[in-house]
């Protein structure tokens, strides 16, 4: 709701100096041309994603997923220690953290979100440290193959859209460790 009022506020102000100046063809002119290159993007963008999405479906058919999840069970135990016994729950955020390393954001949220609902069980509505420590791990994402980032880039005319991949490791490397750091610290500061 407040982003919508902040957009709508900006939009709004956007047109009126547009018109104060003399420049209300100018300010037409440039939303038009915004839209029109939103909906292109969008358009460009969707086979890209389609295809990182079938091959997202493609490994979990094939049982690579369920080996990835395998491979990330001791991790994942260590940082959801209140879930780790949950297999549902781990389930679903070893899918939520396989789909985030394929960078496939879009993916990622609703097996984030089942797994959210799945640890909010049984609470009084206040987050749980588990569930923060989620939130956190979804959004900060370490990703191996920035799938949608790259989809944006070769959507702009970039002759190699993958070439950011060292930069986004370790950026989103960084992000994570600082993140998982932030929610220990903070959960020792304020216990349950």
């Amino acid at each position: 709701m407040t982003m919508s009022v902040i957009w709508t506020g900006m939009v709004a102000l956007s047109v009126l100096c547009g018109l104060a100046t003399g420049r209300g063809a100018e300010v037409s002119a440039a939303a038009l041309q915004g839209a029109g290159a939103a909906v292109e993007l969008a358009l460009s963008m969707a086979g890209v994603l389609c295809l990182w999405t079938g091959v997202m479906e493609v490994l979990r058919q094939a049982g690579a997923t369920s080996r990835l999840a395998r491979l990330l069970q001791p991790v994942l135990g260590r940082l959801y220690p209140a879930h780790a016994g949950d297999r549902a729950v781990m389930d679903r955020v070893c899918a939520n953290v396989s789909a985030n390393l394929l960078g496939l954001g879009n993916a990622a949220t609703p097996m984030g979100l089942e797994a959210a609902r799945l640890m909010a069980r049984g609470t009084s509505g206040a987050a749980s440290d588990s569930l923060c420590m989620l939130v956190v791990c979804n959004t900060a994402s370490l990703q191996l193959i920035p799938a949608t980032v790259a989809s944006v880039r070769a959507a702009a005319g970039c002759a190699a859209p993958l070439d950011i991949r060292p930069a986004v490791w370790l950026a989103s490397a960084a992000s994570v460790s600082v993140g998982i750091l932030a929610c220990r610290l903070l959960a020792k500061l304020w216990p349950d």
